[in-house]
């Protein structure tokens, strides 16, 4: 049985990741690339999908977890009556081929350890032949994958399984390692353990250099633009949403989708986090990633794309996988890929246009895709699509999508204007305040003096929090403070915000999930303009509060059951993290970035209420 999602850690390559239980059970692990088969499924099904464990022989071990420093390095204390020994466990990076590390140093005394080893192929679906080899090496063959065990510890069948027990005395290492190669080629070279955790430690450490500091949030930032770092698949620049599939919404429940793929929707959020961070070269690769995937069709771009910008990623099921906690069905694959969402040719633009500003880029060579996009976006802006949310029900008229489109044409303007680029300045002006028009008619209620989900529609939505933080509405609108107001009141759920209402939305799916992380810290970012700092800052503090002891997030929270939920860990929700500690820390807010406003000075309201 898989552990609750906050029991993991994230260690990885930047090619692939594996997710280690408390229990230092590997259950999660694709291999050679994120999106690849599962090797060890054990986090979706049963043990019997596999997995990779190594436990004190003690059951009353004691057993506590760290980072070491500013890395992936996963380090585990285990105290035990006998004695104290550490577990490191790292995917080395800069290194040829992928490898799994596992490093047990003795600390004091004595300790008895046991590990089993179940590898399964396929997502937990196809047993591998397994033969021990001259060298010691023991092998695991199945179709292409080819998985080596190179230790001095021999572990021996055990029905479909390898097991072996052994013991770490004071001043002595024991360790693993674990090589993906293809079957059809040479065998991985083996690595020097030892070697490989020093290189991967500088490596760690020589990127985290970079960082400027977010004042008292820092530790927080600095473990949250890691786990990012740790999402970009290093080939390509492109930033996977999370290493994981299926990972639900609500325990127990059906909304359970594959995030093993890059989304154009967090294109100016992560831009914005990685450039105020000071890494633009993951910032010059994140937008070189999306040029490329955009390709040269506007009518043909997708919402979502594979890590090197495939656009072929149909969605099936896994029927022998019982899922997360009976959670099911398991998806790979993502239909999603193939939905109309107007939201994205806005995100788009802004980010080439954001990369702009602040100087990524100084030519014009995109200019005439963008050209390419608003030509196409001036045909179908009026369409109902399927949303940010990606709904499965009938389409609609999302005031969020109509929003984006605006910032589209608005992105397109301010490049004329600024940047002294060619285009059809005046018919876009008009353009962009007849979408501006025609939200404002449609999209607001005056009964409820808030802006809906969708046209003529009663619903909240906590996307249309975006509406200050893209300057579709200036932060003393009272039209924006009434939005903020009514999600505030009816989205809320024990003091974190929902996407919007399950029971009464129609959006193809059965109801119920948790509240969504990246909502919630875009309602600090609007607490933040308007002036309520006090406010935004418990909210962040609470917010923070949710992550677990290795400061990661998922996608989502539990409040009735005080559990993470949803993919694991997830990037939205480290970037809205990391641009909403830069809210509020900082002179250079990415709030102001991307909308144009000001945020007033502490102790200063927009309206004087509070």
């Amino acid at each position: 049985m898989a552990l609750n999602i906050e029991d993991y850690a994230i260690i990885g390559d930047c090619q692939t990741a594996a997710l280690v239980g408390r229990d230092l059970s590997v259950d999660w692990l694709c291999w050679p690339r994120f999106d690849s088969p599962a090797c060890f499924a054990n986090l979706l099904g049963t043990t019997d999908n596999g997995r990779w464990s190594i436990a004190p022989a003690d059951p009353g071990a004691k057993m506590t977890r760290a980072y070491r420093g500013h890395t992936l390095i996963l380090e585990t204390t285990i105290e035990t009556a006998g004695g104290v020994a550490i577990v490191a466990d790292f995917m080395p990076t800069k290194v040829q081929g992928s490898h799994l590390v596992r490093l047990m140093r003795g600390i004091s005394g004595s300790v008895k350890l046991r590990t089993e080893l179940i590898i399964r192929f396929g997502y937990g679906a196809v047993v591998p032949w397994v033969r021990r080899y001259d060298d010691g090496s023991l092998r695991a063959v199945a179709g292409p994958n080819r998985l080596v065990l190179r230790s001095p510890i021999g572990l021996r069948p055990r029905g479909r399984t390898h097991f072996a027990e052994f013991t770490v005395a004071a001043g002595e290492t024991v360790d693993f390692t674990l090589s993906h190669g293809v079957s059809y080629e040479d065998v991985p070279h083996a690595i020097d353990p030892y070697q490989a955790l020093e290189q991967t430690e500088r490596s760690w450490g020589a990127w985290s250099q970079p960082f400027e500091g977010a004042g008292q949030w820092s530790e927080a930032v600095i473990r949250s633009l890691l786990t990012l770092r740790a999402l970009i698949f290093q080939p390509s620049g492109g930033i996977i949403a999370a290493p994981t599939t299926s990972l639900p919404e609500q325990l127990g429940g059906s909304r359970n989708w594959d995030y093993r793929f890059c989304w154009l929707r967090d294109a100016t959020f992560t831009l914005l986090a990685l450039m105020n961070a000071g890494y633009s070269h993951e910032a010059m690769r994140w937008r070189a990633w999306l040029i490329r995937a955009l390709g040269g069709e506007p009518a043909r771009v997708q919402i979502l794309y594979g890590l090197g910008g495939e656009r072929y990623i149909p969605e099936s099921t896994l029927p022998w996988l019982s899922g997360y906690a009976g959670s099911k069905p398991v998806r790979v694959g993502n239909a999603a890929a193939g939905q109309l969402q107007l939201d994205i040719y806005g995100e788009v633009l802004d980010a080439l246009y954001q990369s702009r500003k602040r100087r990524l880029v100084t030519d014009a060579a995109d200019w005439m895709l963008q050209i390419a996009l608003l030509k196409h976006l001036e045909t179908i802006w009026a369409l109902p699509d399927e949303g940010i949310w990606e709904v499965r029900g009938p389409r609609r008229h999302f005031t969020y999508s109509k929003i984006m489109a605006w910032v589209a044409f608005d992105r397109a303007v301010k490049s004329i204007e600024e940047f002294g680029f060619v285009g059809p300045l005046d018919h876009w002006r008009r353009l962009r305040q007849h979408i501006h028009d025609d939200v404002c008619a449609n999209g607001f209620d005056p009964e409820q003096g808030a802006f809906t989900q969708s046209y003529g529609g009663k619903d909240l939505d906590a996307s249309l929090l975006m509406m200050a933080l893209v300057g579709f509405l200036p932060p003393d609108d009272k039209r924006l403070a009434g939005t903020v107001d009514a999600i505030e009141r009816r989205l809320m759920v024990d003091g974190f915000v929902r996407r919007y209402d399950t029971q009464v939305g129609e959006d193809g799916l059965p109801v119920g999930e948790g509240a969504f992380l990246a909502c919630s810290f875009w309602l600090v970012d609007n607490l933040v303009l308007l002036g309520r700092l006090d406010d935004a800052r418990a909210l962040f503090e609470r917010l923070l509060a949710l992550r677990n002891d290795l400061g990661l997030l998922s996608e989502e929270y539990d409040s009735a059951g005080k559990r993470l939920v949803g993919n694991f860990p997830q990037a939205f929700s480290h970037i809205a993290l990391i641009n909403s500690a830069y809210n509020l820390a900082r002179a250079a807010k990415p709030a102001e970035q991307r909308s144009g406003a000001k945020a007033p000075e502490p102790g200063e309201d927009r309206f004087g209420l509070f």
